[in-house]
């Protein structure tokens, strides 16, 4: 068995070394579609195996193990032209790939095909590229140990692509889409979605729990093979999301490479709708000029994590579940954010809220919630639960992430709630202007975390304090 994180630690110095690759971003595309190939290729041999009439929707000249396997096959000048990205006819494997059709299995070379789309060969050395081919080939993906390790190597892959300045649109902690999975519980032939999938982890998450909880037989395992789909629209994510996918086993991930907020509004019917949606849906990030025109006009902003609410109501069948992220910013805030917030109360029942400490999802340090909510009956009441970081640590950290362990009180209050010192409860009616942030009120104000905007309120408060204060002492002086 291989050392699985000296190999991903190898192939980082070795990329490092190549004057093509500038950068993490650059770097994680390029070991994101060579390690779909490595990955399809060894799912592909184990087909093979299992189905008698199951061949490769990839040429034969392409299969990696025709080209990649062999440590002392194509290198230098003749590896380059061989991948040739940029030919104008067929015979290099970015050209061949990106043109690749398949009568008898349509829908997997599709999945090809989009990954080759949306990808490049940065490096301009075939002998570092051939380096970094004999280090993958240490992993046997078809070893349950190798794919194990892996499975953390692969999210050690995740938190570099959050790092590499993208804000942590990609990244959601394994122990909050672990418990927001457990808390919606999807069931075995429930359609479950991620709009806004990243990488894939609620995705995986919906699969491992089901396989846990509800697949017993073959039969039952194709349903769950039918079930899963997601939706994304960054290149890098969705090619490690589709990879992430195939590892779980998803034979033809239904997985989209698409603007979700691009998908006609008023087009989603019946049959596009799902029982489940789990997401971690981007804030922050721009949108496309025009997005918003998609939508209602009451309901258009410029901040995608409020279009993906309303986004996602639409997604939802009658009775629906829902569990997903929001930013401090998405829960208050008047105008088009109240009339949003009014949509969500109004149209589902808003049953519990989350609330995370700024440096969950380390190293951005945004104050985040947790929503659940079943589409079709109002909101009457919500349950708040406020998550305590572990006793003695003042943040989380690279080193000290959120641990699924810690939310070990959280599960056990859930089906039993009661008012604490860490739950509270509010009335709908009591909300004003439909406002979600509202603070533990067992914490004394001095205990309590406070956002940058409600930090940069309070100074201000507190000098126009002063300066009345000022001027008053001023006009009793003169």
């Amino acid at each position: 068995m291989a050392n699985v994180s000296a190999v991903i630690s190898n192939i980082r110095n070795i990329m490092r070394q190549d004057r093509g690759i500038s950068g993490d971003a650059q770097r994680l595309e390029q070991l994101g579609w060579m390690l779909f190939l490595k990955i399809l290729d060894d799912k592909d041999q184990e087909l093979e195996l299992l189905k008698d009439d199951y061949t490769s929707v990839i040429p034969e000249k392409f299969q990696w193990r025709n080209w990649a396997a062999d440590a002392e096959g194509l290198t230098g000048d003749e590896l380059l032209e061989f991948i040739d990205s940029n030919a104008q006819s067929n015979r290099g494997l970015f050209s061949s790939l990106r043109n690749l059709t398949s009568v008898k299995y349509p829908k997997r070379a599709a999945l090809v095909k989009e990954v080759f789309d949306g990808s490049n060969n940065y490096i301009k050395s075939g002998y570092e590229m051939r380096k970094v081919i004999n280090k993958l080939n240490e992993i046997d993906f078809n070893n349950s140990d190798d794919k194990h390790i892996f499975g953390n190597i692969y999210e050690s892959i995740l938190q570099e692509l959050r790092d590499a300045g993208n804000k942590g649109e990609f990244y959601t902690p394994r122990a909050v889409t672990q418990l927001m999975t457990q808390m919606t519980d999807p069931k075995l032939g429930e359609k479950v979605m991620d709009p806004a999938a990243g990488t894939g982890g609620f995705l995986t998450a919906a699969i491992d729990h089901i396989r846990e909880n509800y697949v017993n037989t073959v039969d039952e395992e194709q349903v769950l093979q039918n079930s899963i789909t997601g939706w994304e629209l960054k290149p890098v994510a969705y090619v490690l999301g589709l990879t992430n996918l195939i590892l779980h086993e998803m034979d033809v991930p239904d997985y989209h490479y698409i603007d979700s907020l691009k998908v006609e509004y008023n087009g989603i019917g019946l049959k596009d709708q799902v029982d489940v949606i789990l997401a971690n849906p981007p804030f922050g990030a721009s949108i496309a000029d025009g997005v918003e025109t998609n939508f209602p006009a009451t309901f258009r902003c410029k901040e995608s994590a409020d279009l993906f609410v309303i986004l996602m109501l639409k997604l939802l069948k009658a009775r629906g579940r829902c569990a997903i992220v929001l930013p401090d910013g998405s829960i208050t805030g008047d105008g088009v954010k109240a009339r949003i917030r009014e949509k969500l109360l109004t149209d589902a029942n808003l049953h519990t809220i989350v609330r995370l400490p700024q440096s969950t999802f380390f190293p951005a340090t945004v104050s985040t919630n947790l929503l659940f909510f079943e589409k079709g009956k109002p909101t009457k009441e919500i349950w708040y639960w406020e998550h305590k970081l572990p006793e003695g640590q003042k943040s989380y950290s690279k080193k000290k992430p959120i641990q699924f362990k810690e939310f070990e009180s959280l599960i056990n209050w859930w089906n039993n709630r009661e008012k604490n010192e860490q739950a509270w409860k509010v009335k709908v009616e009591d909300l004003k202007d439909w406002d979600l942030d509202i603070k533990n009120p067992t914490i004394p104000e001095t205990e309590k975390e406070y956002t940058s905007a409600e930090l940069l309120e309070i100074i201000g408060e507190k000098l126009n304090a002063s300066k009345k204060l000022l001027s008053h002492l001023n006009s009793e002086l003169l």
